[in-house]
Order: C-alpha cells, then sequence, then structure tokens
C-alpha cells in the first residue's frame, strides 16, 4: 500500500493530538504547585509561612497532590494517549495500555533481577536520577519517561484496533475484547522487554549526549527551537517540539517543567544568574511572544483598520489578545494571521525565535511557556527578589519587541494589502480565524478563495463554475461581489 503525503501528514498530527491529551493537565497542576510553593515562602509571607504553623501544614498536603501528574507522568501517557488513537470503546482502551504497560515494566524488571549486568545495568543501586533506573507504580524498572510509556501505549492502540473485535469460540467469551487485547500484549511485551532491556542503556546514553549538545547549544539553539515551535504550530506538529522539552528528556531529567518547579525555592534564594544556574530554562520562553509579540501584532492590525470598521475590530481583537497575553491561548490570533496571509505568520515566527533568543542572551532562563498567570506565579513572585533586574530587563525587551512586531506587522499589511480584519471590503464580516477554519480553507485546493474576498469561502461565486467557494483553473480574476482581486495562490 502506496503512503500519500497527506495521510503521512494526518498520520503525524493524530499523533501529535493523541500526546496532547495528558497535556491539558500539566497547566493547572503547575500552577497549583508554584502557588504551594510561594506560600510556603517565609521571604514572602513572613512568619505565616514558617514550618509548623497550620498556614504551612495546608499548602504542604496541597502540594504534595499537585504533584501527582508530574510524579506519574509516564503512566499517565500510557493511558491517555491511546484515547487519541482507539477506533472504537477508547475507554477500555485506556485500560488495556494502563495493564500492558505496567506487564511491560514488570518484565523488564525480571530480566533486570536475573542479569541485570547482561544488560550493561547496575540494578542493585537504588533508582533514581543519573542511574538509568526509575520507579514506576514501586516497580524498579528502566527510566525511559514519557517516551517508553508513549511507545508502548502506541503499541496498544494498534492491538486494541487489531484484535478488539476478534471472534473466538463461544465458550471462550470471557475472553473476548479487552481480555484478548491483554492477553496478546502479554506475550508481545515478553520479547518487547528483553529488547528494551539490550538498547535502552545505549538509548539513555545517547539522550545524555543530546542533552549535553542542547546546553552548548547557546542562542542558535533557543532560536530553532522557538521558530520550529511556532512555525510548525499549523500543521499541528509542534507538540513534537515543546513535549520532549517540556515534560520530556530533551534537555534535563523529568522535563523542565517538573525540574524548574523542583529547584525554584534554590534559584529564588540565589543571586546568581539565571541563565547561569538553569541554562536549560532557554528552550522555555516561547511564551514571551504570547505576552509581549502578539499585542504589537493585533494594535497594528487595529491602526491600519477603516475608520468605520475601528470599533468592531477593537472589539474582536481586545478579548483574543488579552486571552493570548494572560493564559497563553493564541489560537484566534495566530489562525487569522495564517487564514489572511501565511507570511504574517512566518514573520511572527521569526519574531518569536529573535525575541527568546534576545532574552536568554541578557541572562534570562526560567518556565515562560505560556501567559502572564505563568510569568507571575512560577516566575516573577517567587524569584523577583534576586532576579528584579533579570526581570524588568525582560519586561523592557518584551516592550521594545512589541513595537517592532507593531512596525513590521503595520509595514506589510499596507504594503501588501492584506485583508486583515478591519479592512474587508464593506459586505463581507469581520472576524478572527479559528483552527478548524484554517484547515477547511486549505481543504478547498490550491484555487480557494482570494485574499480579498475569503469572506465568501462557501458561497458560489457568479461567472466561476465548480464547487461553491472555489476558483476554477484558468480564472485569475475574483469576480466575487466587491472584491475584484487578485487570487492570492
Amino acid at each position: 500500500m502506496t503512503l500519500s503525503k497527506d495521510r503521512v501528514m494526518q498520520g503525524m498530527q493524530r499523533f501529535g493530538g493523541a500526546m496532547y491529551t495528558p497535556v491539558v493537565l500539566f497547566a493547572f497542576f503547575g500552577l497549583t504547585v508554584a502557588l504551594a510553593i510561594i506560600c510556603k515562602n517565609e521571604g514572602i509571607l513572613g512568619a505565616l509561612a514558617a514550618k509548623g504553623t497550620l498556614w504551612y501544614d495546608f499548602w504542604f498536603v496541597v502540594e504534595q497532590g499537585a504533584w501527582t501528574v508530574f510524579s506519574q507522568m509516564p503512566i499517565l501517557f500510557a493511558i491517555a494517549v491511546p484515547i487519541g488513537f482507539a477506533k472504537k470503546e477508547p475507554a477500555r482502551c485506556a485500560m488495556e495500555a494502563f495493564v500492558i504497560y505496567m506487564v511491560f515494566n514488570y518484565f523488564i524488571s525480571g530480566f533486570l533481577t536475573l542479569d541485570g549486568a547482561f544488560f550493561g545495568v547496575d540494578y542493585s543501586q537504588n533508582a533514581g536520577a543519573g542511574t538509568g533506573l526509575a520507579m514506576i507504580a514501586n516497580i524498579k524498572t528502566l527510566d525511559m519517561g514519557m517516551l517508553g510509556a508513549i511507545f508502548i501505549a502506541c503499541v496498544t492502540a494498534w492491538l486494541h484496533n487489531r484484535f478488539y473485535d476478534t471472534d473466538i469460540p463461544e465458550w471462550l467469551g470471557i475472553f473476548k475484547g479487552p481480555a484478548f487485547v491483554v492477553a496478546v500484549g502479554f506475550a508481545v511485551m515478553i520479547p518487547l522487554a528483553f529488547l528494551f532491556c539490550l538498547i535502552w542503556p545505549a538509548i539513555q546514553h545517547g539522550i545524555m549526549n543530546f542533552q549535553g549538545f542542547l546546553k552548548t547549544s547557546g542562542l542558535l539553539g533557543v532560536w530553532a527551537y522557538t521558530f520550529s515551535e511556532r512555525i510548525l504550530l499549523p500543521a499541528g506538529l509542534h507538540h513534537f517540539i515543546y513535549l520532549p522539552f517540556i515534560f520530556g528528556p530533551a534537555v534535563c531529567d523529568g522535563g523542565i517543567q517538573a525540574y524548574w518547579l523542583q529547584h525554584i525555592n534554590d534559584f529564588a534564594t540565589s543571586a546568581q544568574s539565571l541563565k547561569d544556574m538553569f541554562p536549560e530554562g532557554g528552550f522555555a520562553l516561547h511564551g514571551s511572544s504570547k505576552v509581549f509579540g502578539l499585542p504589537g501584532a493585533a494594535l497594528a492590525i487595529y491602526m491600519c483598520a477603516k475608520p468605520e470598521k475601528k470599533k468592531k475590530t477593537a472589539a474582536l481583537l481586545i478579548p483574543a489578545t488579552l486571552t493570548a497575553v494572560i493564559c497563553g491561548i493564541t489560537e484566534p490570533l495566530e489562525f487569522t494571521f495564517l487564514f489572511v496571509a501565511p507570511l504574517l505568520y512566518l514573520v511572527h515566527s521569526i519574531l518569536a525565535a529573535t525575541l527568546s533568543a534576545t532574552l536568554y542572551f541578557f541572562g534570562l532562563a526560567g518556565n515562560f511557556g505560556g501567559g502572564l498567570i505563568d510569568c507571575f506565579v512560577q516566575n516573577w513572585i517567587p524569584l523577583f527578589s534576586y532576579h528584579s533586574g533579570t526581570y524588568i530587563m525582560q519586561i523592557v525587551i518584551g516592550l521594545c519587541f512589541t513595537a517592532i512586531y507593531f512596525f513590521t506587522f503595520r509595514f506589510m499589511i499596507l504594503k501588501f494589502d492584506y485583508a486583515t480584519p478591519g479592512r474587508t471590503a464593506d459586505d463581507v464580516e469581520d472576524k478572527l480565524f479559528s483552527k478548524d477554519e484554517y484547515k477547511a480553507k486549505k481543504r478547498n485546493g490550491r484555487h480557494g478563495p482570494c485574499r480579498q474576498c475569503y469572506g465568501h469561502q462557501g458561497e458560489s461565486i457568479p461567472g466561476l463554475p465548480g464547487r461553491p467557494g472555489e476558483h476554477q483553473r484558468g480564472h485569475e480574476l475574483c469576480n466575487a461581489p466587491a472584491c475584484h482581486g487578485w487570487r492570492s495562490r
């Protein structure tokens, strides 16, 4: 069977979406951990936060609960990822994945208990960072983190889709469905566990070398990471970029998010440069463009709007901009760039990467992947006493990039006459666009609505035969009402 480019892309997008399933929990739990740490900080709250007080005890308990998803991340990915892949009965697939993942780790534990030296593993040592071993549900096994869990989850999803409806004799009906899938998985995990015992120590060594390379890649590494994370977002492939860094072992064991929170008190009580103490934190500055860059782009769109449409344009842009700045949710603005003028999105990606690299150059590091909430709770409030100069510098540079965004976007919108909200024809409704609408536009084919009449997508255009909302091959001029603009591609 021949795999088309579109089919491969769809598969990768589905995989990225499946990996994102458990990630939606991390924002709440990360903020809760950070809030608990702040509330136990005597430097901020004084004697109220002293150890032994009722206040301290309450927040200590809250913090322990908030570590749940970070402490059990492999199990969470093993359960959640199959939900996005199961063609039917996703809940049962999640249960199957949990059981098979546990079986897999028990098999590894058995092999290493018998002869760890054969595999190059010192199984007698306690599990922990740097040992190559980890405790998963009280099983001492190889430290594969979320990568191993995702792999086993994908194997389970394939087994589920392949064997869930297998017909077996009626007298064996008790073994039908999930029981049969788990039984097949049990058999498959024996050779798979043995194979991982053979190859994973070498993979761990490679990951350690890769971590060392990224840590020393400096500004180029930070720029390339941030640019890739932004530019791949429209295709849904950005999950492949940030997940290994923020929640995986790309630059530090356990991921940047967990490591930062675990050591936040150390960073908060040292005047040493954040970049020197935590160089890995340069790969978590990609949220800076959400806080500082997009407001400049939104202001440019507003200033370029027609005078009679400015009020309505402001009503569209203000909520979307506040959502991006405060929460880090950028979809309405970024997909509007993509829908109206992809070149604007490319420029946005370049500026976002340059902003992160600039901040890193001047000594900033930390966990700035979201919006202002992340900035305050996980960075500015707990660390301001010792790092106020760094954070003031961050704000100054950020505001400079707000201006750069504004002038760059304003120039491009006016120069290329982009139909951003507020610049459309009078009979076209101004709106911001979602990811689904952007995908729908791509599905309309390469001869889709021109940049001046995107509002007519889905309508029949007089004089242009064929599917509704689509220009036909050979028609160079758009005949949509109130448009008469050249097609964009």
